[in-house]
């Protein structure tokens, strides 16, 4: 499996739910909030506009300090985890409208400060916070896909074994292709696959024999040994351990649990794991199709998507830009696809088709940024 840095991306929420801790550019004008036990923000006063609000803690408890409607409960802005004694910037556009301070101390329940109106500007539109009976749909919804999709799998790799053992390279390069791009059409699973990600999907990275560590087990292993002439029947021994490792994966899958934060936040970082792994041909151990690869995440992607939309299409101004961007990069990856239905290459990509490419990933990565601070999992009382 592979995994990313975690992403910076959170300032890229523009118009959205800002959070402290991401953003710290200057403002225009800035305005000294504390937070005291058992009370929240006090009174201020400030025109519409973008300010910044830097809070202070005086309280003995670690605090989330939110900007809220105060009708709606719809946050502006937010920061998390707030130390006592500690100050850090809140930076919002404010409009026409009321907000309020709200504060979560740690064990204590939530403390509004008083209603302050605005009157002028157009401002930020306040999010519903989420919360993890509202993702329980979601999870119950992805969690049925990931069963299929291992069932699916398990198929796959069963082709797998019979063509490799068989003794025919180019149908088990085939077979192999076929497995693998089931396996990264499971997407936000992979958090939740434990060791068994590593047995089906690991990468050579950081073992200390490479390629040749016996360790190097799944799914790349498999792809190293076709397109490098290593002996069939040495192959074979690996794809009937494959074989285990997927029926371990399919008997544990029930008994884990997806963290409700765990949905919005790969929706993002999916398509990020494709920028730094597959566009960039890192990830590739002979096969030349990390493009296949890139546009099976873009599959598994979309069943997050699919997934959190009945949580998200009400919060997210820009989620039908999901849309049109999620489009866009299926037809610029679909460019790699050769009519002989070979995958070309990163490395052999034309220039133009190389441009178009990263261009449609970057605007898809901008899109998908603001799910993961939307969706997060907040205190609401």
């Amino acid at each position: 499996m592979l995994r990313p840095p975690a992403a910076a991306a959170l300032c890229l929420i523009t118009g959205l739910l800002l959070t402290a801790t991401a953003c710290t550019h200057e403002a225009s004008n800035a305005f000294s909030v504390t937070i005291t036990q058992g009370s929240c923000g006090g009174s201020w006063s400030a025109d519409g506009g973008t300010r910044t609000f830097q809070v202070t803690n005086r309280d003995i408890q670690t605090t989330e300090v939110q900007l809220v409607d105060p009708a709606s409960g719809g946050v502006y802005a937010e920061v998390e985890a707030l130390a006592p004694n500690a100050t850090r910037p809140m930076q919002v556009k404010l409009g026409q409208g009321t907000y309020a301070f709200r504060c979560f101390p740690e064990d204590n329940e939530a403390v509004t400060g008083p209603a302050v109106k605005v009157s002028s500007g157009t401002g930020s539109p306040a999010v519903l916070p989420v919360s993890s009976l509202d993702l329980a749909g979601a999870i119950k919804s992805y969690g049925a896909y990931v069963t299929a999709g291992l069932t699916t799998l398990a198929g796959k790799v069963a082709v797998l074994n019979s063509v490799v053992s068989g003794g025919n390279r180019a149908q088990a390069k085939a077979a192999w292709l076929d497995a693998h791009l089931a396996y990264n059409r499971l997407g936000a699973a992979y958090d939740s696959f434990g060791d068994f990600a590593d047995a089906i999907d690991g990468v050579p990275d950081g073992l200390p024999g490479g390629v040749h560590d016996p360790d190097f087990a799944g799914l790349h292993r498999i792809e190293y040994g076709l397109w490098h002439g290593e002996p069939m029947p040495s192959l074979a021994k690996i794809t009937k351990q494959l074989i285990t490792d997927v029926a371990g994966l399919r008997a544990d899958w029930p008994k884990e649990q997806i963290d409700p934060n765990d949905l919005p936040l790969r929706a993002h970082e999916i398509i990020e794991n494709t920028l730094q792994f597959q566009l960039t041909g890192a990830a590739d151990e002979g096969s030349g199709t990390t493009l296949a690869t890139a546009l099976a995440n873009v599959d598994g992607t979309q069943a997050v998507l699919d997934a959190i939309a009945p949580v998200m299409s009400t919060r997210y101004v820009g989620w039908p830009n999901v849309a049109t961007w999620m489009a866009t990069t299926r037809t610029a990856l679909a460019t790699a696809h050769r009519p002989d239905g070979s995958w070309m290459p990163v490395g052999a990509l034309p220039a133009a088709d190389r441009l178009r490419i990263d261009a449609a990933v970057g605007g898809l990565l901008e899109a998908l940024a603001p799910i993961a601070a939307i969706g997060d999992v907040r205190r609401t009382q």
